[in-house]
């Protein structure tokens, strides 16, 4: 690395989107990729497709956990 930079050229915000939608790295640990990968490869499917289903499954579920009232204690 050089001890400095000539910034004197840049321009500031040049590359900045603020539109742009990132895609998230997600890592998942051995065992559980180990697993997705073969249940991805026995249903014939991307592991992406394995992965975004269990996660829409997931949100649904705590949607409704938090749209549906608890029912009243019985003492």
């Amino acid at each position: 690395m050089r001890k400095e930079y000539d910034f004197s050229k840049g321009v500031r915000g040049k590359f900045y989107r603020p539109d742009v939608e990132l895609n998230l790295p997600i890592y998942l640990e051995p065992d559980v990729a180990k697993f997705v990968r073969e249940l991805a490869r026995a249903k014939n499917t991307a592991i992406e497709t394995i992965v975004n289903s269990w996660l829409r499954q997931d949100i649904a579920l705590i949607e409704e956990r938090t749209t549906t009232p608890s029912p009243p204690n019985s003492k």
